[in-house]
């Protein structure tokens, strides 16, 4: 082969490429809407390339990201949007005051105790009154009329005794008026000398029984009755006659023993409740003029103490 021919066999060898290249290359260049695959493009050395992004018509913007799925199916997250402001309030109310500081709670008023009427004061105690119509009705069983003294003449005494328990008692008896006084100032002398005495009770209590009020030991006064053992009436009837703690101090006459459970005392023990000669009980009486019935020869009368001396 001539070196002209060989020259233009080798120009259009070469020729040929170059045209087939650029022919592709226009090809690739040229935008295909119906396809979203990637494009291809060449070098000048004949290199083939591929892009991974979609070719986009001119004159229009990139196109939209699709959304992706979370692996676990749920929508995508997307930013929190910015908390809205608060509505002002509604132009008919009123903004809410500002809070004020606390007032103070006022203290509760003092609790005052309630009170019950005072009790007396520990001591002796004693009080005189006339016979009343409830304490008149209620001698029904000691006074009738025909007794020596009417009842204007008799008193009723209350006063503190101190009991054989140690404790203070109220109790009462009826006497004389002459002498209502007196007797406030024996018992006086007997509680604080510290005298003991089981009970003071109105004989009406025995329903005017001297004999019952004996021997429940009850110390008594007046009682419209006649003489022990005898006719006539007693010194009780005119109230000017005290029994003290029948028992401890009872009546003998021969061998009649009255109350029976007095019988135990005969022989003057120095117990509680026993008067015996010159004592503290025999000479707070006789400060008043009183007799003993203790030193009577006969009958002997220990729980015994009168005015008149009978």
């Amino acid at each position: 082969m001539t070196g002209r021919e060989g020259r233009g066999r080798w120009c259009r060898s070469r020729a040929v490429p170059a045209v087939l290249a650029i022919a592709l290359a226009l090809t690739a260049c040229s935008p295909d809407p119906n396809s979203s695959v990637a494009t291809r493009t060449t070098s000048t050395t004949g290199t083939q390339a591929l892009t991974s992004n979609p070719t986009t018509p001119t004159g229009t913007g990139p196109a939209p990201t699709p959304p992706t799925t979370a692996a676990d199916g749920s929508a995508p997250h997307s930013p929190a949007a910015a908390p809205a402001p608060p509505a002002p309030p509604p132009p008919s109310e009123a903004p809410p005051s500002p809070p004020s500081a606390a007032e103070p709670t006022p203290p509760p008023p003092p609790v005052v105790p309630e009170r019950d009427t005072p009790a007396p004061a520990a001591g002796f105690h004693s009080s005189i009154s006339d016979i009343d119509p409830v304490t008149a009705e209620r001698m029904a069983s000691s006074w009738r009329p025909g007794c020596p003294v009417p009842l204007s003449d008799l008193r009723l005494v209350t006063l503190t005794y101190r009991g054989f328990d140690g404790a203070d008692h109220d109790g009462g008896l009826v006497v004389a008026a002459a002498v209502a006084t007196d007797v406030t100032g024996i018992f006086r002398r007997l509680y604080d000398d510290g005298y003991p005495i089981a009970s003071l009770r109105l004989v009406e209590d025995f329903a005017g029984d001297d004999d019952a009020s004996m021997a429940a030991d009850n110390s008594s006064a007046f009682n419209c009755r006649p003489v022990t053992g005898g006719g006539g009436f007693s010194e009780h009837s005119h109230g000017t006659a005290i029994d003290l703690n029948p028992v401890q101090n009872p009546y003998l006459r021969g061998t009649l023993v009255l109350p029976e459970q007095g019988r135990a005392y005969l022989d003057r023990p120095a117990e509680p409740g026993v008067i015996r000669a010159g004592d503290a009980v025999v000479t707070a009486f006789a400060d008043h003029g009183w007799s003993w019935g203790g030193n009577w020869t006969g009958p002997v009368d220990y729980q015994h103490f009168s005015v008149s001396g009978r």
